[in-house]
């Protein structure tokens, strides 16, 4: 979904050539007659939908210090690019010291306009992604504060603020980095719940021996090494939020206490000579199915019924196509940020790159391919080139392949095709594949000079990478493969040889 603007200006003509131009440069608008106008709009619910305001400061109702002024009071986290046809130094530094993020002057020519739009938008993914990281340590993320912009995830939404208005166990399904986690947060951020304890447990990661002691505590010497006594991950929760991911991976033994747990709203620690009453709200996760682990013994009967009273079902990223562009933009404004880098954006080419992969590891693998892209760029902008892994599954993409630099110890161009070395025991010279083979161009890799002596080791695998690079079209993954060394390995060799991607 396209960001929106807020246009606040008394002149219906600018107004209208502001639209039309903001529309232009990719971007849905609102509009406002006046500053008095605007504040209604930044106080109901449209202001959700609003991530920029444009606003002119002099105006007859209200002027643009005293919207501003507003804003601050009702804590409006959207950027201001303020607008007006005085241009002194004064009135740039009052408004900036007013909240606004950008100073303008009428007419504002386009190439102006876009650049302060788009530096104030990065602005606001800032904010929101502070924001957003803020709500989640504190335990108050909400369905807002989900990456989303297609209606799929829509349902899952309802469900979820269903959910939240009361206390009923939750069992979300998925695959595996669909973001099961995140619905919980949010499911929990918009209850009763909010700001209390939420405590994760991956039950697929704890030692079988060790479960029971992590999830209910125990006491001291209760058994061989409790030298002290520890309260478990249900007395952690105590007041908030309890979630179970990959539930199905629960031993039976400690099924049984977790029913308990659920009917009584009590845990038994390890060596404890009484119950211990908790309030805790659970919420669980799988992405097995989960019937058929009952079918087969491994899961309780009563235990899954217990859990699955309310089930959510979060669509794999393949199935949620609109929703790969925001998601990206999310995670390259993140990881830039992180590793210093001044990277703005996903070339459209590459876009639907991703936007054709099915995805097996859902968000979280998209989230490593960005950082990866992120890392490996050199421009302000991702492009093909940045995914070679993605491009070698997907049909009609292809990554471009680094230049093939001459061998530095001769003018003879590096071979293609299958690679040949020469037999030790036969009598050192070099393989003329253009004598054996008559009429076929010559393959493999030279192993001795013209002067007959043999070539350095370092020399003979620069030529073994580049023939690789050519063989396998630049997918690294397979190169790395039949190489026999690790991909990190090989994007070490090629920098130390000299291989660079080209440029544009």
């Amino acid at each position: 979904m396209p960001k929106c603007v807020l246009i606040i200006d008394d002149d219906p003509a600018q107004r209208r050539i502001l639209a039309e131009a903001i529309k232009r440069l990719g971007f849905e608008t609102k509009t406002a007659e006046g500053g008095s106008q605007a504040i209604e709009i930044m106080e109901s619910p449209e202001a959700d939908q609003v991530s920029l305001i444009l606003l002119d400061l002099v105006m007859p109702d209200m002027s643009g210090h005293e919207v501003l002024a507003h804003l601050k009071k009702i804590n409006a986290s959207q950027p201001v690019i303020v607008q007006t046809a005085n241009g002194s130094i004064d009135t740039a530094i009052e408004a900036m010291r007013a909240g606004a993020s950008d100073f303008v002057v009428k007419p504002v020519s386009m190439e102006r306009l876009e650049v302060s739009l788009k530096n104030a938008m990065k602005i606001e993914a800032l904010t929101v992604e502070i924001s957003r990281i803020k709500r989640k340590n504190e335990g108050k993320m909400t369905f807002k504060n989900l990456i989303s912009s297609g209606s799929t995830l829509d349902r899952v939404i309802e469900l979820g603020r269903r959910a939240a208005s009361s206390n009923i166990p939750v069992l979300i399904e998925g695959e595996s980095g669909v973001g099961k986690e995140m619905v919980a947060r949010a499911i929990q951020g918009e209850s009763e719940r909010a700001g209390q304890p939420f405590i994760t447990v991956n039950c697929g990661a704890i030692p079988e021996n060790l479960i029971e002691s992590i999830l209910f505590g125990h006491e001291k010497g209760a058994f061989t090494g409790a030298t002290e006594k520890r309260t478990g991950k249900f007395e952690e929760a105590n007041g908030g939020t309890l979630f179970l991911d990959e539930v199905g991976e629960l031993p039976l033994n400690a099924q049984v206490k977790l029913l308990r747990a659920l009917q009584e709203g009590e845990i038994d620690p390890v060596g404890a000579k009484r119950p211990v009453k908790v309030d805790f709200r659970l919420i669980s996760a799988t992405n097995r199915d989960m019937i058929q682990l009952v079918k087969e013994g491994k899961f309780r009967e009563d235990l899954y019924y217990r859990l699955n009273v309310f089930p959510i079902m979060v669509p794999p990223l393949a199935k949620r196509i609109d929703d790969i562009k925001e998601l990206a933009n999310h995670f390259i404004l993140r990881f830039a940020s992180e590793e210093g880098k001044k990277i703005t954006s996903l070339h459209p080419e590459a876009l639907r790159l991703l936007q054709s992969y099915r995805w097996p590891g859902n968000v979280r693998q998209l989230e490593n391919t960005i950082f990866r892209a992120v890392v490996l760029a050199d421009s302000s902008t991702l492009t093909i080139n940045e995914f070679p892994q993605i491009a070698s599954h997907v049909e009609g993409f292809e990554t471009e392949l680094p230049a093939l630099p001459m061998d530095t110890e001769s003018e003879i161009p590096v071979y293609t095709g299958p690679a040949m070395i020469g037999d030790e025991q036969e009598t050192p010279q070099m393989i003329d594949l253009a004598v054996t083979n008559p009429g076929q161009t010559p393959v493999g890799i030279r192993v001795m000079t013209e002067a007959g002596e043999i070539r350095a080791l370092e020399a003979v695998e620069a030529d073994m990478i580049r023939l690789a690079l050519g063989r396998y079209r630049g997918h690294m993954t397979d190169i790395a493969k039949h190489l026999g060394i690790g991909r990190s390995t090989l994007y070490r060799k090629m920098r130390e040889i000299g291989l660079q991607p080209r440029t544009n």
